[in-house]
């Protein structure tokens, strides 16, 4: 089964989200820039990074210079998703100083998050890069982000699951519990996708060994195992063995992580890659 891979977004598909930060932002004037500025002033400012990890969001932000002020010119300098230190200047921007000033936050809040998610991402894949264990996001992201966190989940080296609640089936508890089980719901879910002309991977999520056995029997492309201790983690991949990709899921940390994926699981799906995480330090500064 593949991931949904998500290259560099389609930036202009954000242009109301944008709109809105900066009408957020701006109000009715950016009175400090506007009091002491002459309006076509131009300026030069820099991308300074403070702190070591994987950046991200350097193709986002030349997008956002550019539209806030078409006059801009962006020269990036690093590419998004490599290792960066204390230092580095990222990208330089000469246009007009008060659009630079307006447009500073933004990029910041963007990039500062987004790099944030591509360095946890890279700590975590790393730590399993001696196994053949791939490291998954979840829909657990920020409203009207997941397509930018996303995109940093790639660019840290790891992969994504579906993208929404459309682009794969996933019974969970409460779809299995709703539908009277595992097989009566895998059942009616290949009725719905014939009958809508769909095809659709289809992962289950599993509670104890006994539905691990279920979801076998189902044919289920996927499972999911939630929560699952490593003892019976182990036991599962031993059933299971090549007849179906298995995924371990649920409150694993960077400290259990290993250990998980040395149990030979296909999959390790982490919700923490994109709801609990610092943002990279950075700065823009006039030049």
């Amino acid at each position: 089964m593949k991931d949904s891979l998500i290259t560099v977004p389609n930036f202009s598909l954000l242009d109301p989200q944008i709109e809105f930060a900066m009408a957020e932002d701006i109000g009715d004037g950016d009175h400090s820039a506007l009091s002491c500025l002459p309006h076509e002033e131009r300026g030069n400012a820099q991308l300074i990074v403070k702190e070591s990890g994987i950046i991200a969001g350097l193709s986002l932000a030349e997008y956002i210079f550019k539209k806030i002020d078409p006059t801009a010119n962006v020269e990036l300098i690093l590419d998004d998703g490599v290792a960066v230190h204390p230092g580095e200047v990222a990208l330089r921007v000469e246009g007009n100083a008060i659009k630079l000033l307006q447009s500073e936050r933004l990029v910041l809040n963007y990039m500062q998050r987004l790099s944030g998610v591509a360095t946890k991402t890279h700590s975590m894949v790393s730590a399993i890069a001696h196994t053949s264990c791939n490291l998954l996001d979840t829909r657990k992201t920020t409203p009207g982000f997941r397509v930018l966190e996303k995109w940093a989940v790639r660019l840290g080296g790891g992969m994504n699951h579906r993208m929404g609640l459309y682009d794969m089936v996933m019974l969970k508890d409460n779809h299995i519990d709703f539908a009277g089980g595992i097989i009566p719901a895998v059942e009616k879910v290949r009725s719905y996708l014939a009958k809508m002309n769909k095809s659709l991977a289809i992962e289950v999520e599993t509670r104890d060994m006994s539905e691990v056995e279920q979801a076998l029997e189902s044919g289920a492309d996927r499972i999911m195992l939630d929560n699952f201790d490593l003892p019976m983690t182990r036991a599962a991949v031993a059933l299971i063995g090549t007849k179906a990709e298995i995924e371990s899921s649920g409150g694993i940390t960077e400290s259990t992580l290993v250990d998980y994926a040395e149990t030979g699981v296909h999959y390790i799906s982490v919700g923490a890659l994109t709801h609990h995480i610092k943002g990279l330090d950075m700065s823009l500064k006039a030049i």
